[in-house]
This record gives C-alpha cells, sequence and structure tokens, in this order.
C-alpha cells in the first residue's frame, strides 16, 4: 500500500503484525509515496487478519501522519515474496558503517564497520534515511566507554553500531515485543553486550552520555522530558525521525539550540547538548 514518507514506519508495524517473513518497503527516487508491502499466507485467518490492518489503518488516521493510501491485495506465489524481501535489503554503507543482511556475500568491507542483520521488518535496516541519518551522527562522535541509551531500537542497528564504537554500557528500548526479540537476536549476531527491554526513556534508569531516539517527531515532542532526563551532563542528544515541516516544534520541545542538523529529502535529523 502506498503511503507518505512520515507514515510508511507506522504503516510497516501494522503489517509486521499479520505478515510472513518480514515487511518490504519500496523507497521512490522521485520524492513520492513510498509501498510497503507485507505477505499473508492464505489461510482460513486471512481474511480475519486483513480487517484487523483496515482498521488499525484507519485509527492511524487520527495521529495526523502525512498520507495513507488504500490497501491492495494480490496474490503471490511464497518464493517470489521471499526473493522480493531480500532483494529490499542489500549492503549500504553509511559513515563508518557497512550494513548488510547475513544472507550477502562477505566481501571485503575495507574501512567499514560490518553490521549484520537479519531484520523481521523493513525499518532499522539501515535502508531509510532516518537511520542513515543516526548512523552518520554516531560516525562524528567519540563512543569508546560511554554509556549509550537507544530509544526505539527497532531492529537494533543503532546499539550494535555503537557497541561496534566501544560504546558501553548499552541499553536499548523498544515498545514493541517483535521488535526488542529481533534487537536482541541481532546484537548477540553481532557480538554486541546489550540490555535490551520492553518500554520508553520514562521506563530506564539512570544517565547516559549519549541519547539516540529514531521516532516520529510526535513522539519525540511527548517523551522530550523523559529524554533530556536520562541525559547525563554535557552528553549528547541525536534526535531523528523529523518530518521537516515539524523540525521546528520538535527542536523547541527540548528547549535546547541544536549543535548540529542534517538533512535527507524530507527528514531532519538534530543533534543537541
Amino acid at each position: 500500500m502506498p503511503a507518505h514518507a512520515e507514515a510508511v514506519e507506522a504503516v510497516s508495524e501494522i503489517l509486521d503484525r499479520v505478515g510472513y517473513n518480514g515487511i518490504a518497503v519500496e523507497v521512490p527516487l522521485d520524492g513520492g509515496d513510498h509501498v510497503v508491502m507485507a505477505y499473508l499466507p492464505y489461510e482460513g485467518e486471512m481474511r480475519t487478519k486483513v480487517r484487523q490492518v483496515r482498521d488499525a489503518l484507519g485509527h492511524l488516521q487520527a495521529f495526523g501522519l502525512g498520507p495513507i493510501g488504500a490497501l491492495r491485495l494480490r496474490r503471490l506465489r511464497t518464493e517470489d515474496w521471499l526473493e522480493s524481501w531480500k532483494a529490499s535489503f542489500t549492503p549500504i554503507r553509511s559513515g563508518r558503517f557497512l550494513i548488510r543482511p547475513t544472507w550477502a556475500e562477505r566481501s571485503d568491507p575495507g574501512d567499514a564497520i560490518v553490521i549484520e542483520l537479519d531484520p523481521g521488518m523493513a525499518f532499522g535496516t539501515g535502508l531509510h534515511p532516518t537511520t542513515q541519518q543516526c548512523l552518520e551522527a554516531l560516525s562524528d562522535l567519540e563512543l569508546a566507554g560511554r554509556p549509550l541509551l537507544d530509544v526505539g531500537t527497532g531492529s537494533g542497528i543503532l546499539a550494535i553500531a555503537a557497541g561496534k564504537c566501544g560504546a558501553g554500557p548499552i541499553v536499548a528500548t523498544d515498545i514493541d515485543e517483535v521488535a526488542v526479540r529481533a534487537a536482541r537476536q541481532n546484537c548477540e549476531h553481532n557480538g554486541v553486550k546489550a540490555e535490551v527491554v520492553m518500554g520508553s526513556a520514562a521506563d530506564v534508569a539512570g544517565a547516559f552520555d549519549v541519547v539516540v531516539a529514531n521516532i516520529v517527531a510526535a513522539t519525540l515532542q511527548s517523551i522530550a522530558h523523559d529524554l533530556r532526563a536520562r541525559l547525563a551532563p554535557r552528553g549528547t542528544l541525536v534526535l531523528a525521525g523529523i518530518i521537516a515541516g515539524k523540525e521546528h516544534e520538535t527542536a523547541a520541545a527540548f528547549a535546547q539550540r541544536p549543535v548540529a542538523r542534517a538533512q535527507r529529502g524530507d527528514w531532519v535529523s538534530l543533534v543537541l547538548r
């Protein structure tokens, strides 16, 4: 189904609840709508699952995200879906990091820090501009020996990137149970020690030198106090997931002037200290 860039993450989460073997996202080159796809086995519960998805997408409109198109169905062989899904996730270089799927050929990464993922959903694979912005921001920070909190960890990619740069201890949170399981598995596969827990910034104790949050702007604004509360004195806060039209109100919610800003397409990331 087509979805505006700001709504893609939320739509992906809804489809991932019922989809089999992950989500695929087609990213347009012309700046148009993304296309989010999931595969449902043709079985007795399929119609019920489709109805649940339609209901959830209807409720999503109330959050005021970008436009969401109509849900479309078509028949597809399982083998075709698996190939389509894997083709949507190819190795990508972002900052100091090379993100590649576990099934990709292990060619020489050069000077890149390798992160291997076997994602259960498209977000957090490094393909989305907001994830790339966070990876680029982390590439510019001195992370060795610094405590880090990753809020809305998804696949765990940012926690893994920080861990491979020597950050620690690392705590990662997500409100989705599937994401928590995936992040734990991916951290273990990459040899990164991180505590991955259900919840958000308000559910974590202590202070961190670096706090990273790659979440939609409305959520960043609503948890701004909790994110700042987790930041140690002179710490660094990396924010991404901000659609350009909501940059100023998001920055205002943190009452802090950004020390760095980056924009990729419609997406803005901010670094606060």
